[in-house]
């Protein structure tokens, strides 16, 4: 997409829109918790994948996912951060590949 200077106005006209939906994320996910763990999960997962695509991943990976995918080549992060999911819910990196 264009960087020009519309855009740009574009974007940080967004934020505001972005702000109240992190808000109804946040309540969804405590009512989720509460009431539908499926959906909790499945918030859980959204944000996952936000993070992958802050950390200039791909939007629709979570961050177990590319971990276990840097892992499996070698990657000193991707180890550290499989064994660290791992020892928390095992298997967890292999588990969340192609996720």
């Amino acid at each position: 997409m264009a960087g020009g200077v519309k855009t740009r106005l574009i974007l940080l006209a967004l934020i505001p829109l972005f702000l109240a939906a992190d808000v109804l994320w946040w309540a969804r996910y405590l009512w989720s918790v509460v009431f539908s763990t499926y959906r909790a999960w499945k918030l859980a997962i959204s944000k996952d994948q936000n993070a992958n695509t802050a950390f200039n991943g791909s939007e629709d990976e979570t961050v177990s996912s590319r971990a276990a995918r840097a892992r499996d080549q070698g990657s000193r992060w991707g180890c550290i951060l499989c064994r660290l999911l791992d020892a928390i819910d095992p298997d967890h990196c292999n588990k969340s590949k192609g996720t």
